[in-house]
C-alpha cells in the first residue's frame, strides 16, 4: 500500500477531515491532498507531523514508502552517494552518466545528479579567473574546499542525512516543470 493511501485509511479511521489534518500539522490542505492521492512522496519531517497527528509510530508510514521503478533501498542506498562521490572527479560526465543510466530504478536521482552538476559547473566558473590571474593559492583552497564538501555530503547522503552544496549556482533545475495546457 501506498503511504497516501495508508494515510488516508489512518485519517478516515480517526474521523477527521483533511481539514482538521491539516490543522493539527501545520500542513496545508493542498499538500495532504497532493499526499493522500499520490501526487507527491512526504517528506520526512511531514510524515512525522502527520504520524503525530494520526497517533501512530513514524516508522508506521516511512516503512510504508513505496520503491521506484522497482529499485530497493539498498539500490538507493547505493547509487545516491555514489553520484554525489563522482562529483570528486571534477567531471560532469560521470554523474549524467549514472543519472542516465539509473533513472528509471532509484529515486530522487535527477535531484541529486543535478545538485552535482551544478556544484562542479559552479567551482569550476569560480576557478576560472583564478587561473586567469594565476591565484594559484585560492586555486588550490578552492578545489580543497570542493573536495571536502563532496565528501562531506557523500557522507550525509549515505547516513539519509540532508545535505547542502553552499556557493552552488542553479545551472539547471531539479525537477522538470509540468506543462499544463489549461
Amino acid at each position: 500500500m501506498r503511504t497516501g493511501q495508508l494515510i488516508k485509511e489512518l485519517r478516515l479511521k480517526k474521523g477527521i477531515t483533511q481539514e482538521d489534518l491539516a490543522s493539527l500539522t501545520d500542513i496545508s490542505v493542498r499538500t495532504i491532498q497532493r499526499i493522500e492521492s499520490g501526487e507527491v512522496d512526504p517528506r520526512a519531517y511531514t510524515l512525522q507531523s502527520i504520524a503525530g497527528a494520526l497517533g501512530v509510530e513514524y516508522e508506521t508510514l516511512a516503512m510504508n514508502e513505496p520503491s521506484f521503478g522497482g529499485a530497493t533501498k539498498e539500490d538507493t542506498s547505493k547509487w545516491l552517494p555514489l553520484i554525489h562521490l563522482s562529483g570528486l572527479l571534477i567531471l560532469i560526465a560521470p554523474p549524467i552518466v549514472l543519472w542516465i543510466l539509473k533513472r528509471d530504478e532509484v529515486k530522487d536521482i535527477r535531484k541529486h545528479a543535478v545538485d552535482v552538476i551544478n556544484y562542479q559547473l559552479s567551482i569550476s566558473l569560480y576557478a576560472i579567473p583564478l587561473v586567469l590571474f594565476g591565484i594559484y593559492p585560492i586555486l588550490i583552497a578552492l578545489f580543497i574546499y570542493s573536495q571536502v564538501v563532496i565528501i562531506l555530503n557523500t557522507i550525509k547522503v549515505t547516513a539519509h542525512q540532508p545535505y547542502k552544496y553552499r556557493l552552488n549556482i542553479k545551472f539547471l533545475k531539479p525537477y522538470q516543470e509540468e506543462l499544463s495546457l489549461s
